[in-house]
């Protein structure tokens, strides 16, 4: 990790990876998900609408040379140069049959300024043989394997209607990570029945999966969500932005310090979010907390240590 900065930073590694501006585009494929049509279970995850990452130009209906291409145009005004990410990342992108996931990734792979893929899924989703072929593909482009891992508290799990265990995130992502992949992870900090106690006892647990990449974000309450109900009904702690930031300080020192940090908060779209309304933009958030770090001389890596067990 570089001496001028307190974490490893996403930012700084895709930089690295590329001689242009890369910028992700994010696609609807038109997945389900087997949480939601019965597989694994009903209804989904407590807290999940797909609505909120998916911007303007995402649209399922069209296919997915023409979402590129409209997401192409909807950045490239601000920089004519730049390059494109392909990012299935609405509901579980591995949940097809192998021959219909390599024409949409290949699709997207050769639509033009397309420079690379990256993959959201769910751990309990990747069969060896999607995992031969992704292996092979990665030797031909930039990959990304981003898994939903949330909590490694399998209570939290059960609690919040995830359909898999902890054990099954942890040996997928050591799967995919044998095979040479790009492997991303993503968690929510402050799920029900997890305090700041709870969250920094799974940094540890966290920071030995065999991931390169973790994106991490704060618990939101989206509307028409079952969470919504729960916490409409008897609302629950939920960090303010300073809570937040003093927590997520403290998780960042406890992390490897190679562990590539993409994020730590997201942005519901406002006529979605019912709480916390902290009303500042991502890059506000950022900034704040790169204050906090420096001010406090916290630095990724400082408080690591391997987990128990």
């Amino acid at each position: 990790m570089a001496t001028d900065t307190h974490y490893n930073d996403y930012g700084r590694w895709i930089r690295s990876k590329f001689p242009f501006k890369v910028q992700k585009i994010s696609i609807d494929a038109g997945f389900s998900c087997p949480n939601r049509d019965g597989k694994t279970g009903r209804g989904g995850c407590i807290f999940c609408d797909n609505r909120t990452f998916n911007p303007s130009y995402c649209d399922r209906k069209n296919s997915i040379r023409k979402q590129l291409e409209e997401g192409k145009m909807f950045f490239g005004r601000k920089y004519p140069d730049m390059k494109y990410l392909a990012y299935f990342q609405a509901y579980t992108n591995t949940y097809a049959p192998v021959d219909k996931l390599k024409e949409l990734y290949e699709e997207a792979l050769n639509t033009e300024d397309v420079v690379g893929i990256v993959i959201g899924t769910r751990p309990d989703c990747m069969p060896d043989v999607l995992l031969d072929y992704l292996e092979r593909l990665s030797r031909q482009t930039f990959l990304v394997v981003e898994y939903g891992i949330e909590s490694a508290n399998n209570d939290t799990l059960r609690l919040i209607n995830r359909g898999h265990t902890f054990e099954c995130a942890k040996e997928t992502i050591a799967k995919t990570a044998e095979r040479g992949i790009t492997t991303g992870g993503h968690i929510i900090i402050g799920l029900p029945g997890e305090d700041a106690a709870e969250s920094l006892r799974q940094a540890p647990i966290i920071s030995d999966l065999r991931l390169d990449i973790l994106k991490i974000h704060q618990m939101q309450i989206i509307k028409g969500t079952r969470l919504a109900d729960i916490y409409t009904q008897k609302p629950f702690h939920l960090y303010s932005p300073g809570e937040y930031i003093k927590l997520i300080s403290e998780y960042i020192g406890m992390l490897r310090a190679d562990l590539i940090l993409e994020r730590f908060v997201s942005q519901s779209p406002k006529e979605l979010l019912i709480a916390p309304q902290w009303g500042m933009k991502n890059h506000e958030f950022t900034d704040l907390l790169n204050n906090h770090l420096k001010r406090n001389g916290i630095f990724q890596g400082q408080n690591h240590r391997m987990s128990i067990g």
